[in-house]
């Protein structure tokens, strides 16, 4: 019988998806739950489940196409666990010739290639032909060791690794031929040697990015302002305190638990940094619900720690620490991506001296923090050496003014600098 495999609601408001990548191929076995293809929205990847133990009898749409929530991507072929699977009868080249298939490798709706099965070979799976296709083997070569002899992948892999590679077998015809000398016109420079381009088609969620990053420039009044912090108070700190931590609460103390409890601080002190601008009104917040930008697998995400005034320094490292692990595995739910009332960004993991981050819609506010530097600094009339990071603040200046915006920024300075403050609040 077969089953359908249709686009599941990823989530609200979302109606259109793309295909990613299909964790099974037409003819492969599949358990009940086991994941059969990855569906990519503007906000978050989802896996598309098994419903129930049976094979993969057709696929509808290929990795990059685009579908709609509810359509039907492919259909499986169910069978109860107690079946046994059939034994392979022997075929006809004639018949076999008739289930070839054209297979084609797309990118999007477009087709970059095309494998044919030999006369009197079985059908080739689509993961064997890219595979067969980028090693410049030819299918007909490969004998399949699938149902009906059809050609999986890793009857492709096998054929790959024993064939000698064209690229050896031409460098070694071109050093056993006699070379010319050299002389100063005949080299090639490396920029006549690489000028192709290969067109990638967007994810949704670099889409979704790209249009509220201009959504932003567009409708809000943005401004950055700067201030730099002193890291030496937090750094002996921590140097003190980390083995006790970690035995204690079993994650690491980083910096970010004192950034998100300095940022609490200085929303309550600046509840402006906090609100929204609601035409005609300013909506302000009692809570703190705190995005933390994480890199992900498909790109930057931005959990939401909620609550987060409320939250101590072990939750917030050991919740920041479960985003960081489950958005590298595209595992982040969609419902803590949505809402946040402030930001939190950390160029400098990656060595940013210096930014303007932007807001993230409809937020009126975003810390962008920096690489810490030694750098020298004059301290009591003294110039000395002292590990400083540049900090900024951007903002929505329709409802932060300059004065709460420098006013926020310095909170921040005063709690990281010296950070009893925090343990205190005061």
């Amino acid at each position: 019988m077969a089953i359908e495999l249709k686009v599941p609601e990823v989530g609200e408001s979302i109606t259109e998806v793309m295909i990613g990548v299909w964790k099974k191929n037409v003819g492969d076995s599949v358990s009940t739950d086991e994941t059969v293809v990855e569906i990519e929205s503007d906000k978050a990847t989802v896996e598309l489940p098994s419903p129930s133990d049976g094979v993969v009898s057709s696929i509808l749409k290929q990795a990059g196409e685009q579908a709609v929530v509810g359509e039907v991507i492919g259909y499986l072929e169910a069978v109860s666990s107690s079946q046994s699977t059939p034994a392979t009868t022997p075929e006809s080249p004639a018949s076999l010739q008739a289930q070839s298939v054209d297979v084609r490798h797309r990118v999007g709706s477009t087709v970059i290639g095309s494998v044919q099965p030999a006369s009197g070979a079985g059908p080739v799976m689509p993961a064997a032909a890219r595979v067969l296709g980028e090693a410049g083997v030819s299918p007909g070569a490969v004998s399949g060791s699938g149902p009906g002899q059809r050609v999986t992948k890793a009857d492709a892999t096998s054929a790959v690794s024993a064939s000698p590679s064209p690229t050896a077998s031409a460098l070694a015809s071109v050093k056993s031929e006699p070379q010319p000398a050299m002389t100063g016109t005949t080299a090639i420079s490396s920029s006549e040697m690489s000028r192709s381009e290969r067109p990638v088609l967007m994810s949704p969620m670099r889409r979704r990015i790209a249009e509220r990053l201009v959504e932003a420039q567009h409708q809000a009044a943005l401004l950055t302002t700067f201030n730099e912090v002193d890291m030496t108070s937090v750094m002996e700190l921590r140097k003190k305190f980390k083995d006790n931590f970690v035995d204690r609460h079993g994650v690491k103390l980083g910096f970010m638990s004192f950034f998100v409890r300095a940022a609490v601080e200085a929303l309550n002190v600046v509840p402006q940094v906090n609100a929204e601008f609601r035409d005609p009104h300013i909506v302000y917040r009692d809570f703190c619900d705190i995005g933390i930008a994480v890199g992900g697998g498909k790109g930057l995400v931005v959990p939401i720690l909620r609550n987060a005034e409320q939250m101590n320094f072990a939750q917030i490292e050991q919740s920041i620490g479960d985003f960081a692990r489950r958005a590298a595995d595209n595992k982040v739910k969609l419902e803590e991506l949505q809402g946040g009332t402030f930001t939190i960004s950390n160029g400098g993991v990656y060595g940013s001296m210096l930014s303007t981050p932007i807001i993230n819609p409809p937020q009126s506010g975003i810390l962008g923090l920096h690489a810490i530097q030694e750098r020298p600094v004059a301290v009591d009339g003294q110039v000395v050496v002292r590990p400083m990071m540049y900090v900024a603040l951007s903002y929505d200046h329709r409802i932060v003014d300059g004065r709460e915006a420098v006013t926020f920024l310095k909170r921040i300075k005063e709690m990281i600098e010296d950070p009893t403050r925090l343990m205190l609040e005061c």
